[in-house]
């Protein structure tokens, strides 16, 4: 393992993190010194970075890693993600917020610690995102939106003017949300919808078949 005083620890091994290390390695300022993954991935490499252990590792790992950022995904439930973000913080370790230099973010826009901001997407002023959100490939976010922690708006998303979405929340590919709308904490929201009114906290929009 590499030993940077810019070395970033990646806690999950699957799909979503080699689109991290995409935005990690365009960005330059961080260096993937390995990843952590369940058992069966330890010793696999993903991206020609290593898995070097499960979180029952953090801890030791912590001690030679200042950086740490969530790389697993989130559909169905924020859980995962959210255990994961308090072992790095207990860890000692800091998630710093990871955008990718193909997006375009508004220095009017606060996006807070462990999120990530994938290529193309649009982060506009006035824009508000929670901690350990990630906010995928060519998602729109326009003006005023505010967005939870520990949410995920995924690809194509455009969310128009001053929307919101409540914290743990998922909205899936291609939907777009009309000016105002609040989604709840909680939601997950399918692929291709429209959404014109209000969504109440922990509810399940499934996209047409």
């Amino acid at each position: 393992m590499a030993n940077s005083t810019n070395g970033i620890l990646l806690l999950g091994a699957g799909g979503h993190a080699i689109s991290c290390i995409e935005v990690i390695e365009a960005g330059g300022k961080y260096c993937v010194v390995g990843l952590i993954g369940i058992e069966e991935e330890v010793g696999n490499t993903v991206d020609n970075y290593e898995v070097l252990g499960t979180d029952a590792n953090i801890m030791d790992l912590a001690g030679t890693v200042k950086y740490a950022h969530i790389s697993v995904g989130q559909i169905k439930s924020a859980a995962l993600r959210m255990k994961l973000y308090q072992q790095a913080i207990r860890s000692g370790m800091s998630l710093p917020t990871l955008i990718s230099p193909h997006a375009h973010v508004s220095g009017k826009a606060e996006i807070g610690a462990g999120s990530i901001v994938m290529a193309g997407a649009v982060v506009n002023a006035g824009v508000k995102i929670g901690d350990n959100c990630i906010i995928n490939t060519s998602a729109v976010i326009d003006h005023g939106v505010m967005i939870g922690d520990f949410s995920h708006i995924s690809t194509g998303v455009i969310l128009n003017g001053d929307a919101e979405v409540g914290k743990e929340s998922f909205v899936g590919s291609g939907t777009t949300v009309k000016e105002n709308v609040k989604i709840g904490s909680s939601c997950v929201v399918g692929m291709g919808l429209a959404i014109k009114n209000n969504v109440p906290a922990g509810t399940l929009l499934r996209e047409n078949c």
